[in-house]
């Protein structure tokens, strides 16, 4: 028999822990909540921890905001070993001298801030001919990565022991940490590969809200349902316009409606009286993006 599954709409911010996969800690959370539908919001590797926004219900509509949206990371590199995929999950490839100071890391990452252009790693879920990247990689097999252009907005180095380097990393979205980890190794001169990885933010989140599984696990379901964030807390990067309950009907239809002077061109969240009605696609005319269950409010026009 199968259990009962509950139509939450919401999100969760959770720490997932190192060890994990993303997929996994997203399943646990959504057997605890009971949920019908989950998602999350970007991919952390098994050996990284942090910040892992889990999207319910109609939230998972507007996932791909906070899968775009900007990223800060606490980055553990260790110098003088490089490993076949840039992090603790390789095998070791090759081990220099450390020769380098504090000072020296701090000069030298200005050089790695602004608008780069990062080829994607191999050992990656990205897809091409509908197999992973690291499918590939695994078999052996290179396939030609496109460079593609990322913004790193701050990278500070906070310590340096024992070879071990800490970063603090604040990025676009679609930035691989540990490419910028094996890069900044090559330009020391001695390489590099990320052992920890954390991430702090992802856009106005924060893991400062973040709940852990072992912590959600010992909460009744009313706590669990209280820890939950609104769906339109992973749209807070976006304008904001509010519109009258006739409006929202015509656009509940599929219709459009006049686009006020005050409403900028792009994609914008749109509210109505009783509360998110949700993207529309500011033009000419406001046009239907993407919106939450709008079947009471065409009842009520019917």
């Amino acid at each position: 028999m199968k259990s009962l599954r509950l139509n939450i709409d919401g999100v969760l911010l959770l720490n997932k822990p190192a060890g994990w996969t993303s997929n996994a800690a997203l399943q646990k959370a959504k057997r605890l909540y009971s949920a019908a539908k989950a998602g999350h919001t970007g991919t952390l590797d098994p050996f990284a921890s942090g910040l892992l926004p889990v999207c319910f219900g109609q939230a998972t509509k507007f996932s791909s905001y906070a899968l775009h949206g900007d990223k800060t990371y606490r980055a553990t590199l260790k110098l003088g070993v490089t490993t076949t995929t840039g992090d603790t999950e390789g095998s070791p490839v090759e081990t220099r001298p450390v020769e380098t100071t504090l000072e020296d890391i701090k000069k030298l990452l200005p050089r790695f801030t602004g608008s780069l252009q990062q080829i994607p790693p191999m050992y990656s879920a990205l897809k091409h001919q509908g197999k992973a990247l690291y499918e590939y990689a695994r078999q052996g097999i290179e396939i030609e990565r496109k460079p593609r252009e990322i913004t790193i907005y701050s990278l500070e180095a906070e310590s340096l022991e024992e070879n071990q380097l800490i970063l603090s990393v604040r990025c676009s979205g679609g930035t691989y940490i540990r490419t910028l980890a094996e890069d900044i190794g090559m330009a020391l001169g001695c390489g590099a590969h990320l052992i920890a990885l954390e991430r702090t933010s992802s856009g106005t989140l924060s893991i400062i809200q973040a709940t852990s599984l072992d912590a959600l696990e010992s909460m009744d379901t009313n706590d669990r349902m209280s820890i939950l964030l609104p769906p339109d807390s992973l749209l807070d990067s976006l304008p904001r316009i509010d519109i009258d309950f006739d409006d929202a009907c015509l656009l509940a239809q599929g219709k459009h409606i006049d686009r006020p002077e005050s409403c900028p061109v792009g994609i914008v969240r749109a509210y109505a009286p009783h509360g998110l009605l949700g993207l529309l696609e500011a033009g000419q005319r406001l046009t239907p993006y993407r919106l939450m269950d709008t079947t009471s409010i065409v009842r009520q026009a019917d």
